[in-house]
């Protein structure tokens, strides 16, 4: 019996569950998901677009597998929405598993995002607005954090299972019994019962590495080279040698640092360490997002680890705008402006009127304030409304970066006493001995040897974008508008701070499915609705 005619009515209009039980088949037609099945020798069980609409709803509602299979049983709005009929039961949960797999590993593994931000391009929702805002938020893992003698046995056994041959040679050159479960049985308050057991699993490592043909096996791939690039990595991030020792006498000690790039899990090994303050320390990954602030509808995304250069935000946020559908064509520098901005006489000058319109104002915090992505906006014709990145003192209260004149032409740097130095190759201005009987040093430099400093390579562009920051109307469009990104994020983590799988690319795929299902529910709140075949807004 057909959900729909029983209890159609049911179904509050203007929300998700109503706008799939009419429109599902119209988003997402069988087409969409013809190349998941390019063998032609039989379709899946479930079709197409009954499984999309229930991995819309699955993250719209931060379900498991099972609880959405159940949600698709016993559920009679999940029912209509998905088209079920009221006495059928639902599909088994690993469909979903099936299904995700299937379109990670597909061309287009983001699809159902793309369909959803095509109502928005269609629907003009983002039509003339031409603001971006760029956020990014700490999502938590889905494992426990590991420490250092956790993380050295959970690798060996990992070798043990993966790595043909592994074990018979794990019980045969190792000291320590890794088929004993459970923590090891040493006196866990003894720093010295803690180092021997550290260089007892170190040295285990190195044997067990030295043992096994590593560039064969990482040269074949797959699971096996995956452990062994685990097991070398934990082997050697978290110790250092042993007081008194050079490294080669096996003795060893956890070292009395953090790593760069720390591996926090043998579960998970692409989950980082990072911090959103000095205080908050987390773990996990980062989710970024591009928002129309106005309407709130996400524009583009992208999950990364936690941490590195690559992964920050003003590198993801830059690389998010130029795949952004919804903004114009890249328009290039402002007239009468080169693009390289290093050349520019003033970069901060206003674009012709006629071109403005179509420029693009893209609103961010500090964290997007890097030399590199102003000179990315610059080079692509848009506005930055980003907080600049705060100027710190040498001295407190004394003087700061913008105290001292460039000169870019010249390549000179001008101090607050009116000495001028040339840039080095290295763009650094060294003031050395003549700073000693300046009679502002002590707002300058408590160095010994005198004032030196190193410029970007962007200087003269960042001094710009200070300077334009201060301006009453961008600073009224940056705090009128860059907060509203805020409430993007807070739907996106309400209820699922945590990611539900591991690794990047699982996690990826779930931000894109949980965007798109947070963008359908603002389209219906904005009013979406078909006309005659034509999506579009009240």
């Amino acid at each position: 019996m057909d959900v729909e005619s029983v209890a159609g009515h049911l179904l509050p209009a203007g929300s998700v569950f109503a706008f799939l039980a009419e429109h599902r088949r119209r988003l997402f037609p069988d087409s969409m998901f013809e190349d998941l099945f390019q063998s032609g020798r039989g379709r899946p069980s479930v079709p197409p677009d009954v499984m999309a609409s229930v991995i819309v709803l699955q993250t719209l509602y931060g379900l498991s597998d099972r609880d959405a299979a159940d949600a698709v049983t016993f559920d009679l709005r999940w029912k209509a929405a998905c088209g079920i009929a009221i006495d059928a039961a639902a599909f088994h949960p690993s469909t979903l598993t099936y299904w995700r797999r299937r379109l990670a590993g597909s061309d287009r593994p983001h699809r159902i995002f793309e369909v959803v931000r095509e109502l928005i391009i269609e629907t003009g929702a983002v039509r003339g607005r031409n603001r971006r805002a760029l956020d990014s938020t700490v999502l938590d893992d889905a494992v426990a954090r590991q420490d250092t003698i956790t993380q050295l046995i959970a690798a060996v056994r990992r070798v043990g299972r993966e790595v043909p041959g592994a074990a018979e040679l794990i019980g045969s050159v190792c000291s320590f019994d890794y088929a004993r479960p459970g923590k090891p049985a040493i006196a866990w308050d003894d720093p010295a019962a803690r180092e021997e057991l550290v260089s007892v699993l170190v040295n285990d490592a190195l044997v067990l590495l030295a043992g096994l043909d590593v560039d064969q096996i990482t040269a074949t791939g797959g699971k096996p080279a995956e452990a062994v690039a685990v097991l070398a990595l934990v082997a050697g991030q978290d110790v250092e040698p042993a007081d008194g020792s050079d490294g080669t006498d096996g003795r060893w000690r956890i070292a009395r640092k953090v790593a760069e790039d720390r591996v926090i899990s043998t579960v998970d090994p692409e989950a980082r360490h990072t911090r959103k303050s000095r205080e908050n320390r987390r773990e996990g990954f980062k989710a970024h997002i591009v928002v129309e602030p106005d309407t709130g509808l996400t524009t583009a995304a992208g999950l990364t680890k936690a941490n590195g250069p690559e992964n920050s935000d003003a590198a993801v946020g830059a690389r998010l705008l130029d795949t952004d559908p919804t903004l114009p064509s890249p328009t290039g520098p402002p007239p009468g402006e080169p693009a390289d901005p290093g050349e520019a006489a003033d970069p901060g000058e206003a674009a012709d009127p006629g071109e403005a319109a179509d420029r693009v104002e893209v609103l961010g915090d500090s964290a997007y304030g890097s030399g590199s992505m102003l000179a990315a906006l610059h080079n692509s014709g848009r506005e930055a409304v980003i907080k600049p990145i705060p100027l710190r003192p040498a001295v407190e209260g004394g003087f700061t970066l913008d105290d001292f004149a460039y000169d870019h032409e010249a390549g000179t740097l001008t101090c607050p006493n009116h000495i001028t130095r040339r840039l080095s190759p290295t763009r650094t201005a060294t003031f050395g001995r003549v700073c000693a009987g300046c009679p502002v040093r002590d707002r300058c430099t408590t160095a010994a040897t005198g004032r030196s400093i190193q410029l970007g390579e962007h200087e003269q562009l960042r001094r710009a974008h200070r300077k334009r920051a201060q301006d009453p109307e961008v600073q009224h469009i940056y705090r009128s508008k860059r907060p509203l990104v805020e409430r993007s994020i807070a739907w996106l983590t309400r209820g699922n701070r945590r990611v539900p799988y591991r690794g990047v690319i699982k996690n990826n795929a779930w931000l894109h499915h949980r965007l798109a299902g947070l963008n359908l529910r603002r389209l219906l709140t904005l009013g979406l609705s078909l006309n005659h075949g034509v999506w579009q807004l009240a």
